[in-house]
C-alpha cells in the first residue's frame, strides 16, 4: 500500500442541519492529554460534567450523565433500559426521528402505537391524550426538535399528560438542546437525551442524558449482576435489559460513587462533553437560547428575502434550523454543490416525502453568528442566480441585516 499523507479535511461552513462546524475551544480541549479512567483528575471531570449537564437540561436529576457514542446510542440506551417486551408505548410521529423510536421501541419487543400528523405540523395535545387514554402506554417516546422538518414539538402539556396516566415521558432532544428552551423538570420529562453536534457547538460522538427517579426505579428494577465482575448484590424484578453496552443500570452505577468498572471511558469524548456544557454555561442559557433565536430569525428573514418559501408551521420551527423549498425548475443538488465547491459552505437535504423538496439551513452552535448567517445568504444567492433562479439583489442579506439592526421582530 502507497504511504498516505496525514490526515487533512478542507475548511468547510457546516450550515446544515448537524453535525456543524465545532467550537475551536472544544477542539484544543479534545487535544488534552489522556488519563486514567479512574485517576482522581478523571473522576472530577466526570463529575463536572455531571454538574454541567444538569444546568443545561434544567434538571436536579443525580442521574445526569454521558452515554458513549452518538445520540442515537442514548436513544438505544434509554428506551432499551425502559421497555420491556410486550411494554405498551406510545410515539407522537412529525418527521423521520419519531420513526426512528418506533423502530427501536419494536426491536425491544414494545406494543407500539402511533399517533401521527403531516410534516410540517406538531402533533396536538389532545391527540396526544386521545391516545395515551386509549393505550395506557408504560412509556411516551417523543422527539423535541425534528431536523427533518425543522419542527419543535411543545412538549409542557405532554408532561402533564404522562403524569396523570402514570406513563414515563422520554424525550430526544438532540437537535432542540441548548438552542430552544428545554425544561427537563418543569416539563415532567423523565429521560432526555441529546448529542453535541448541534446546539451544543461539538461533534458527534457523546450523548449526554438525564433520568428521573421515577424512571430509574423502572430501570434499576431490571438490573443484573455481571458474572464473576460486580458484587452489588441487588436483585432484578424485571426482564434483563437486551444490550450489556447501553444497560443504563450499569452505565449509571459507572458514573455513580461506587465507580463500577463497566466500559473505558471515552475520555477524549468527555473532554469534549466538558468544554461544550462549560462554554453555554459560561455563556448562560437562555443568552444562548436568545443568541439561537436571534440568528435563527436573521436566517429566516434572508431565505424569505431571496424570494425562497419557508417549509411547515413556522410558529413551531425551532430556533437553529429552517428549512426551504426549492424553487421549480432549480436542481436542488447542484446548487448545495455550487455551495460546497465554490464557497466551502454546506446546506442540507431531506429525507422521505421532503426529499429533493427542501433544502435545511442550520444557525446552530458555533454556528450561530452573524457573519456565517450573511456569508451562507449572500453565496446562496449567487448560487441560486447560476442556477437560473430569480433573486432579489441583496435581497437575503438586507433582510436580515434588518433583523440584527432591529427593524423586524
Amino acid at each position: 500500500m502507497t504511504a498516505l499523507p496525514p490526515l487533512s479535511m478542507p475548511p468547510r461552513l457546516l450550515m446544515g442541519p448537524g453535525p456543524i462546524t465545532v467550537d475551536p475551544r472544544v477542539l484544543q480541549a479534545m487535544s488534552t492529554q489522556l488519563v486514567g479512567q479512574f485517576d482522581p483528575t478523571m473522576t472530577a471531570a466526570m463529575g463536572d460534567v455531571m454538574a454541567l449537564y444538569r444546568t443545561v437540561f434544567a434538571t436536579a436529576n443525580d442521574q445526569t450523565f454521558l452515554v458513549d457514542g452518538t445520540s442515537r446510542a442514548g436513544i438505544e440506551a434509554a428506551l432499551v433500559s425502559l421497555i420491556e417486551p410486550g411494554d405498551p408505548v406510545l410515539v407522537p410521529i412529525f418527521g423521520r426521528f419519531g420513526h426512528l423510536l418506533v423502530e427501536i421501541a419494536e426491536r425491544c419487543g414494545a406494543d407500539v402505537h402511533t399517533v401521527e400528523v403531516p410534516w410540517g405540523d406538531v402533533v396536538p395535545a389532545e391527540d396526544v391524550e386521545r391516545a395515551v387514554r386509549a393505550v395506557r402506554p408504560k412509556v411516551v417516546a417523543v422527539v423535541h426538535g425534528d431536523t427533518s422538518t425543522t419542527m419543535c414539538q411543545p412538549l409542557a402539556d405532554i408532561g402533564a399528560i404522562c403524569r396523570t396516566y402514570d406513563a414515563l415521558l422520554y424525550v430526544d432532544a438532540t437537535a432542540s438542546l441548548g438552542g430552544n428552551a428545554f425544561r427537563t423538570d418543569d416539563w415532567g420529562v423523565d429521560i432526555a437525551t441529546a448529542g453535541l453536534q448541534k446546539c451544543l457547538g461539538g461533534p458527534s460522538g457523546s450523548a449526554p442524558i438525564t433520568v428521573s427517579p421515577r424512571a430509574v426505579a423502572v430501570i434499576e428494577a431490571r438490573k443484573h449482576v455481571e458474572a464473576g465482575i460486580r458484587d452489588d448484590g441487588d436483585t432484578a424484578t424485571g426482564l434483563r435489559i437486551a444490550s450489556n453496552y447501553l444497560d443504563l443500570a450499569q452505565v449509571m452505577d459507572y458514573w455513580g460513587p461506587r465507580r463500577l468498572n463497566h466500559h473505558t471511558e471515552a475520555t477524549s469524548m468527555l473532554y469534549a462533553a466538558r468544554e461544550c456544557a462549560r462554554l453555554l454555561v459560561e455563556e448562560g442559557l437562555a443568552n444562548a437560547i436568545d443568541r439561537h433565536g436571534l440568528h435563527g430569525r436573521a436566517m429566516l428573514a434572508g431565505v424569505e428575502g431571496l424570494g425562497l418559501r419557508v417549509f411547515g408551521d413556522v410558529a413551531h420551527k425551532m430556533s437553529n434550523v429552517v428549512a426551504v423549498h426549492i424553487p421549480d425548475g432549480v436542481d436542488g443538488d447542484w446548487v448545495r454543490a455550487a455551495l460546497l465547491t465554490d464557497y466551502g459552505i454546506e446546506i442540507g437535504t431531506s429525507f422521505g416525502p421532503l426529499h429533493g423538496k427542501v433544502w435545511r439551513i442550520g444557525t446552530m452552535g458555533y454556528n450561530a453568528r452573524r457573519d456565517a448567517v450573511m456569508l451562507t445568504l449572500a453565496a446562496l444567492e449567487q448560487a441560486l442566480r447560476s442556477a437560473g433562479a430569480q433573486v432579489l439583489a441583496g435581497g437575503g442579506v438586507g433582510a436580515a441585516r434588518e433583523v440584527y439592526e432591529g427593524g423586524r421582530p
